[in-house]
């Protein structure tokens, strides 16, 4: 078994998924050839993430609506909280990467270590299955779950999401409204949430405070501003 295979307690059948979760783009990208990297995977290992916490909050919290559920989800598939868990594994130490990319702090980058541990994710659906996928996303995230019953789930969306971008760049954050229909007192409203020129996000709701703080919350989820070149 691999360091990281017994870290984990799991030794895969199939070791190139796991050579393959652990390599990054730029090593094609830098030897101007193909070489497989973990992007696939990684778009697997975040829809098989999002079910398995979906269905752990849906089991476990009973009595919260929708909107609550979202939230905690939010909270336990961030980035930051998938660095965290990728951190707790010293994931990047791991991960086959470009010189370039390697010398520009690649291994700290939380955009790399997240998306290396949702390929990883996804590379253990494929060679264990669900149960093997499950067991490890719950030993990973127990002490976030844990902690779910103590904190409260309300917050700011767009406070958030202000704090966030302010701290890299000066420039905040801005709403617009896409769209209102239906009668007088029932009006639905349809924002976006645009920064540096990018739509990070839309939201719909009974009133404008509503879909801007859902476009904000999408926001969060997706966040796009990382993508930015």
């Amino acid at each position: 078994m691999t360091p990281l295979e017994e870290l984990i307690g799991y030794k895969f059948r199939n070791s190139l998924l796991l050579a393959e979760a652990l390599t990054h783009p730029s090593l094609g990208h830098e030897a101007q050839r193909y070489h497989f990297d973990y992007q696939r995977l990684e778009f697997l290992g975040d829809a098989v993430l999002q079910l398995v916490v979906t269905e752990y909050l849906f089991s476990h919290f009973q009595i919260e609506a929708e909107g609550q559920l979202t939230k905690l989800r939010s909270r336990l598939v961030s980035r930051d909280a998938l660095k965290a868990h990728a951190g707790a594994l010293n994931l990047g130490r791991y991960i086959l990467m470009g010189r370039g990319e390697e010398a520009s702090g690649g291994r700290e980058r939380t955009s790399t270590l997240a998306d290396a541990f949702e390929a990883l994710v996804g590379a253990l659906y494929l060679d264990g299955g669900l149960e093997i996928a499950k067991n490890f996303i719950l030993t990973q995230t127990r002490a976030d779950l844990a902690k779910l019953a103590e904190e409260p789930v309300d917050f700011n969306p767009k406070g958030d999401l202000q704090e966030l971008l302010q701290s890299i760049s000066p420039h905040s954050p801005v709403y617009e409204l896409i769209s209102q229909s239906g009668p007088e007192h029932e009006k639905i409203f349809v924002s976006q949430v645009v920064w540096e020129g990018i739509v990070l996000g839309h939201g719909t709701g009974r009133s404008k405070k509503q879909a801007e703080t859902a476009a904000a919350l999408e926001a969060l989820q997706l966040r796009r501003w990382e993508k930015k070149p």
